[in-house]
């Protein structure tokens, strides 16, 4: 049996992309599948000029913000855990202007997923205090800059 509020989703573009292409769909872990399948979207963008690629970045937030509010007021829950373009999104700043190499996406993966997990302060914070469609992306996005700090200074300094 198919939990209620996943009927809908399945028969709306709207809501085909909130849930990343049913990754989100996942019965465990829908915010881990959703970051694994952002990553063919990402061997995609990293061929983009860095300009193209911060160009994406800010128009995926935007319909990111419509999709997520959309599909979250559509099945009646805030942030149902089955939407993930706010995954998607916050794993792609993670990986902006690294070196496009396999161990790059297995660190920015890894970091992404921490941060989106943990929650550290100031993340936690607006993830009570932010709501609709911005609510569900910013604790994303802000998971996506401090793995792109990271990534952005072991870059830097290591390599």
């Amino acid at each position: 049996m198919i939990e209620p509020s996943l009927r809908r989703w399945n028969n709306h573009w709207v809501h085909f992309l909130a849930f990343g292409f049913g990754s989100g769909a996942a019965p465990k872990a829908p915010g881990t599948f959703g970051t694994l399948m952002a990553i063919p979207l990402y061997l995609l963008l990293a061929q983009l000029p860095l300009w193209a690629y911060v160009v994406a970045l800010v128009v995926s937030f935007a319909v990111g913000i419509y999709l997520c509010e959309q599909a979250s007021k559509d099945m009646g829950v805030h942030d149902h855990g089955g939407i993930v373009w706010d995954e998607f999104v916050g794993f792609w700043i993670a990986m902006t202007a690294l070196p496009f190499h396999w161990a790059w996406i297995l660190a920015g993966f890894v970091l992404f997923r921490i941060f989106d997990i943990l929650k550290p302060w100031p993340i936690s914070w607006l993830d009570k205090r932010v709501h609709g469609g911005l609510g569900i992306m910013i604790d994303d996005v802000l998971a996506g800059l401090f793995a792109l700090i990271i990534l952005q200074l072991a870059n830097h300094w290591w390599f």
